[in-house]
């Protein structure tokens, strides 16, 4: 039989559901978990940890909007992590994790064999997470890392925080696309990661919805994405924007905070080769509001 999916969402898990889903697990009958907004007990969040840390057929975990709510959680999902060695993408969006939670969780990160995708939007994360991020993004040559990261909405990481970030990104060999909307990150950061970008040689998508960027950061975004002008000619304009539309659907499905964008056509992205006013051509990867 092939791994099929399990998708509940926003509602109280019975002690029959919580076993079907080990059940599940157990029997590698199960590709994608989404328990986004569920509501369980201790108990049944540790015994759907238990069967996940054996599972090989799972490659999406979804906890969203709440589900890892305390330590002792969290815990549970590490020590989850660091048996598993098949679940490529992890979604704690909404999770009160701060950074004293998400130090509890960064070694079986560190260490999983297999995740490329990590999205750690509304965590309530600082600084430190930050440092311990920026461990997931290692450097030219060595370990693989992620490809995809989403930090969308944590207000407490200060500009130093995302000065390390914009370093480990320039020199990271594998991240695709980073996800940093909703984060007051204002001129100065903007110009580190419009370095970063520069740099970096596999960046494809930066979403710097909602970040509060003037039109002087999207002049400098924009004359230093100029030099990527081999990526601007191999990433498809409609093909991220088509990303980007998916991205603020599924936010929208789950409850994440979605802001209209402030633009008056409605759309997300420039027309390959469009400039705002004033600025250099844009490659289709960078998006600002």
């Amino acid at each position: 039989m092939l791994p099929s999916s399990i998708q509940i969402s926003g509602e109280p898990l019975s002690g029959a559901e919580v076993r079907d889903i080990c059940r599940g697990l157990r029997d590698n009958a199960v590709r994608l978990l989404s328990l986004r907004g569920c509501r369980l007990c201790d108990r049944d969040f540790g015994r759907i940890c238990r069967a996940l840390a054996g599972a090989t057929s799972l490659a999406q975990l979804n906890l969203n909007l709440g589900v890892v709510s305390s330590p002792s959680r969290i815990k549970q999902l590490a020590e989850a992590l660091r048996t598993n060695r098949s679940i490529q993408s992890l979604f704690l969006h909404g999770s009160p994790l701060t950074d004293a939670g998400l130090a509890l969780l960064n070694p079986a990160l560190a260490l999983h064999p297999a995740l490329v995708a990590l999205d750690l939007g509304d965590c309530m994360l600082g600084d430190e997470a930050i440092n311990l991020i920026c461990g997931l993004l290692p450097p030219d040559g060595a370990k693989s890392g992620l490809k995809e990261l989403t930090l969308s909405a944590n207000p407490g990481i200060t500009p130093k925080g995302w000065s390390r970030l914009a370093i480990a990104v320039a020199h990271s060999s594998q991240v695709r696309v980073l996800n940093l909307d909703y984060n007051p990150l204002g001129d100065h950061v903007a110009g580190m990661l419009a370095v970063a970008v520069a740099s970096s040689r596999t960046l494809e998508v930066l979403d710097l919805e909602s970040t509060g960027l003037t039109n002087q950061s999207a002049q400098l975004c924009g004359a230093w994405c100029w030099l990527r002008t081999a990526l601007a000619q191999s990433c498809s304009s409609r093909s991220v924007t088509s990303f980007l539309r998916e991205r603020r659907r599924r936010r929208w499905q789950e409850g994440l905070v979605t802001p209209r964008n402030e633009r008056g056509d409605g759309s997300l992205l420039p027309t390959r080769g469009e400039a705002a006013p004033g600025c250099a051509p844009v490659i289709p990867a960078l998006r600002w509001c």
